[in-house]
């Protein structure tokens, strides 16, 4: 009855919506899911590195490079939008574990491009596929502009969940890889969608243990805004997917932080 609930409101929310969007919401025990045009392609932006990490994974899980292994960063690996090693001095060194931990929690496409260079576009390509993303595609780095673009990296709503399916249930690598990779992404520093209606977990404490905790990625480039993850309510474990275009921010972020608020609530209330 409770995902029965959730929907009628996930209906509203969608007579009410402003814009073009990709949706995919599912309970990932009962599998019960509600979408909407979840086959449709979306500019990916960063969540483009939700699968560049799992193949940084799927490399060293294979033994090809360690976590470990340290780069340094120089000035040509550096290049604007989000993060913070375009500030920092090139020469320094940082290990494949923290370039992989800023692409997500900060959105790093200095972290991000210096790992494209490190695994090479078809081993990322090969990951879309392993991890059966097969409407989706990867070209580019990020915030370069080559001289003769393939094309641009898309995805569907359809084919991040099973990316983030696969990782809710250990199948993304191996298990012990899969639960890094969630850990990392319930580290998320940019905080301005799905959780922007949530109660502030601080707040909503049980014992020693919060209420909600929510694994996840943005994306944003012009018009574009994206949220990605999976929300853990108590027992429950909720993957969702919004992406939007043909609005402006202050049209999309209200209503990708709506969506996470009715699937919370919905959750919550049991």
């Amino acid at each position: 009855m409770t995902f029965k609930r959730l929907a009628q409101h996930l209906e509203q929310w969608k007579r009410e919506a402003v814009g073009s969007w990709g949706v995919w919401i599912e309970d990932l025990t009962s599998a019960e899911t509600w979408t909407w045009n979840e086959t449709e392609l979306f500019y990916a932006a960063s969540i483009i590195k939700v699968p560049i990490m799992v193949a940084v994974y799927k490399q060293a899980f294979a033994g090809r490079l360690a976590l470990a292994d340290e780069i340094i960063l120089t000035a040509e690996d550096q290049v604007g939008g989000a993060g913070v090693l375009q500030h920092l001095s090139p020469g320094i060194r940082l290990s494949v574990q923290d370039l992989t931990t800023l692409m997500i929690i900060q959105s790093d496409n200095t972290a991000t491009n210096i790992l494209i260079d490190l695994l090479g576009t078809e081993i990322i390509r090969e990951t879309l596929s392993e991890l059966g993303m097969k409407q989706s595609s990867f070209y580019n780095k990020l915030m370069i502009v080559p001289a003769a673009s393939e094309g641009l990296n898309m995805i569907t709503a359809a084919d991040i969940a099973q990316c983030y399916r696969k990782l809710a249930r250990g199948k993304a690598v191996s298990h012990h890889a899969s639960r890094q990779m969630v850990e990392i992404l319930k580290k998320q520093q940019l905080r301005d969608c799905f959780p922007a209606f949530l109660p502030n977990n601080q707040d909503d404490i049980v014992g020693s243990l919060p209420k909600w905790e929510l694994a996840h990625k943005t994306g944003t480039v012009t018009r574009t805004l994206h949220d990605t993850g999976i929300l853990y309510v108590g027992s429950h474990a909720i993957l969702m997917v919004a992406l939007s275009r043909d609005c402006d921010y202050h049209q999309a972020q209200p209503q990708i932080s709506r969506l996470a608020q009715l699937v919370h609530q919905a959750y919550s209330d049991q």
